[in-house]
């Protein structure tokens, strides 16, 4: 007998004593909670230790030790098994580990036949799977086994069953790492071989410590959507790469000369084709999706995707990009990687108030529509797919040419504040393309109602800011008509002294600069303040002759803006005061934001029914944070004395004449805003 042959006979030795040990201490005793029991397994291991010892010292029995291998994995499995099962029967769920269950023993049974065939028929090719493939297969079911036993379990329950985890979950690691290995290189490692029963003879303290541990309660165990996802990745990945390493094997079995380097290719392109799957997000929503449908009533784990749901609505900054998170909490719920928000606006528009990954859907929607009207009464969750399929109902809705003209866009889901329509959300087709189920609907359905009320509460609390900052802004308003107060008394008092002086060329000259003083300083303060709504008197107004006025009040300062108009004729609806001085910020601000030897030109052009008026600079330009955060808000400025009024009055204004306003701009590169106005297309008398 070889020194290699003692040490083996040595290794299980060790192993077979201290399962012995185990089977006789847990006669009688359930162990933790679920686990009742660990007399047979521990048995099974003694026989198959001892008879791996008597092996390695006799070198024969090899049929022999190979079944006492498959008896103890049967065993072990089945223990696992058992447990697993009594504690699903306690949630009357018994019957969703069906499909596990004739896994196990269709796998149980192949094995079974397989060493018995080969029992007898000692020639036959089964060795390469007996001696490596099986082991691995038992070595992978196992440590799914164990994983659902202790991903599931509570903190309390887990100070039970940690150490019988790290038992068992070390010993079929090991098992997969020696069998794999011996799968890949179509021999076992007789290093790891011999270390494998010290190593389970390690283990056994652990059954032990587990066995001692018993809780007061019993336990109850539930695979949850999360715990049936990474099992079945865990499981699928094993699988995939026992198969890979035949195959492998095989290549290199019979690729002569090339069939080391072959090998080697196929195994990293193999490596390469998994990694890519692991990391493939519609892989993983379809995994979930199948899943769902095979493993589970609903769906949905709600507990989690509600916690997850409710967690990405308020996280982050108070006021940074609600409207982002919101859109990306809906869209995750159905793996949809876009989404767009229309939210009612001043004056009863839906617009667009944000979008993920969604830029390409643009429009907007008046309040008195059929379709918000639509949306409003039936509350449904529309599937565009459905309704280009039922021309009916596209009649009956009046669905917006916008949204049809989409190919992308999936789901309409309704925002409901009150019992009122506040706004919709438009999905893009999802990754894992789920049917659309009542399952889906109430879901979404639920999540628009929590996200409805957390946007109404962001705009509320937006409105209550602004309504702050004018609160702000008409006490320095007071503070102006104090000054004014005092100017009155000033002439008051110069007027009082006036009867005695007024003769006097001295006083007559302090008199009339004090005065001129006096009302220069009334108006500068009186045009600030002189922002009153008073009754609205729009007219018909011809851009161009507008232009030419705004762009000669402008021909005082060093840099000049150049004034381009591509058509002629073109009139709006508007009150001329307001209009002007909308377009007379938007080209001061330019100037101003502008070196002198910079350039700053003014465009006025016609796309279809709208006028486009475009003012662009060459100045220092805006950051996109600043943009969505800060430029269109009230008192919002960048400029020491500006009190951010401006920009906030231009959007509201073009809007309330039905018109957009956009803005692009870089830092150290310019910005161009687009103002687009709708024309009078009716002849004017």
């Amino acid at each position: 007998m070889d020194h290699s042959a003692s040490i083996a006979a040595i290794s299980y030795g060790l192993a077979a004593i201290a399962f012995a040990s185990l089977a006789l201490t847990s006669r009688g005793r359930d162990g933790p909670p679920g686990v009742p029991g660990l007399a047979v397994p521990a048995a099974a291991s003694f026989l198959w230790a001892a008879i791996l010892a008597i092996q390695a010292l006799l070198r024969a029995g090899q049929e022999l030790a190979a079944l006492a291998e498959l008896g103890r994995n049967l065993v072990w499995v089945w223990f696992l098994w058992r447990n697993l099962r009594a504690l699903r029967a306690k949630t009357e769920r018994v019957d969703r580990l069906a499909f596990l269950g004739r896994g196990l023993g269709g796998l149980a049974a192949l094995a079974f036949t397989s060493h018995v065939i080969a029992l007898f028929f000692p020639a036959s090719q089964l060795s390469y799977w007996i001696g490596a493939v099986f082991p691995a297969l038992f070595a992978v079911a196992g440590m799914v086994l164990v994983e659902q036993f202790y991903r599931n379990s509570s903190v309390q329950e887990r100070w039970g069953i940690k150490h019988l985890c790290l038992a068992l979950g070390g010993i079929f690691v090991f098992d997969f790492y020696l069998f794999s290995e011996a799968m890949l290189f179509a021999a076992i490692s007789q290093d790891g071989w011999i270390a494998r029963g010290a190593v389970n003879a390690l283990l056994v303290p652990l059954l032990w410590t587990s066995l001692r541990r018993r809780a007061n309660t019993d336990m109850k165990l539930a695979i949850s959507h999360r715990m049936a996802f990474h099992s079945a990745a865990l499981m699928g990945a094993g699988l995939y790469l026992m198969l890979m390493a035949a195959a492998g094997y095989y290549i290199r079995f019979a690729g002569g000369e090339w069939g080391a380097i072959l090998q080697t290719v196929f195994l990293f392109g193999a490596a390469l084709v998994l990694l890519l799957a692991v990391f493939s997000s519609t892989v993983r929503a379809k995994l979930r999706v199948y899943l769902a449908k095979h493993f589970f009533r609903y769906r949905y784990d709600y507990r989690e995707e509600w916690l997850r749901f409710t967690s990405m609505l308020t996280e982050g900054e108070p006021d940074a990009q609600v409207y982002e998170r919101s859109l990306q909490a809906m869209a995750r719920l159905v793996d949809s990687p876009a989404a767009g928000l229309w939210l009612k606006q001043e004056g009863g528009v839906y617009r667009r108030a944000a979008h993920w990954n969604f830029a390409e859907l643009e429009g907007q929607l008046e309040a008195d529509h059929a379709f918000a009207a639509f949306l409003e009464s039936r509350q449904w969750v529309l599937d565009l797919k459905d309704c280009k399929e039922q021309p009916g109902l596209l009649v009956e809705t009046n669905f917006p040419a916008w949204l049809l003209a989409c190919d992308k866009a999936w789901l309409i889901i309704p925002l409901l504040w009150h019992e009122r329509l506040s706004g919709f959300v438009v999905l893009a087709k999802s990754m894992s393309q789920p049917g659309m189920d009542w399952e889906i609907n109430d879901l979404l359905k639920t999540a628009a109602r929590q996200a409805a009320a957390h946007l109404a509460q962001a705009q509320a609390a937006e409105a209550l800011t602004v309504a702050r900052q004018f609160e702000s802004f008409n006490r320095a308003a007071a503070f102006v008509v104090h000054d004014i107060k005092n100017l009155v008394a000033q002439l008051s008092l110069l007027l009082a002294n006036a009867e005695k002086h007024k003769h006097k060329p001295e006083f007559q000259e302090d008199m009339l600069a004090t005065i001129e003083s006096s009302v220069a300083r009334m108006n500068r303060m009186l045009l600030k303040l002189s922002d009153e709504p008073g009754i609205s008197d729009k007219s018909t107004l011809d851009l161009g002759a507008m232009l030419h006025e705004v762009m000669q009040s402008k021909s005082a300062y060093s840099l000049k803006p150049k004034l381009h108009i591509e058509a002629e004729g073109m009139r709006v609806k508007a009150e001329r005061e307001k209009l002007v001085r909308v377009v007379g910020h938007l080209i001061q601000n330019a100037i101003e934001a502008t070196p002198y030897t910079g350039n700053v030109s003014v465009t006025l052009a016609r796309a279809d029914d709208w006028a486009v008026l475009k003012v662009e600079d060459t100045g220092s330009g805006m950051d996109a944070a600043f943009i969505r955060e800060r430029l269109f808000r009230p008192f919002a400025s960048t400029k020491g004395t500006g009190m951010g009024i401006g920009a906030y009055e231009c959007k509201e204004y073009v809007q309330e004449l039905n018109g957009n306003i956009q803005v692009a701009s870089h830092p150290g590169r310019g910005t161009l805003f687009t103002v687009r106005l709708p024309l009078i297309t009716e002849p004017t008398s």
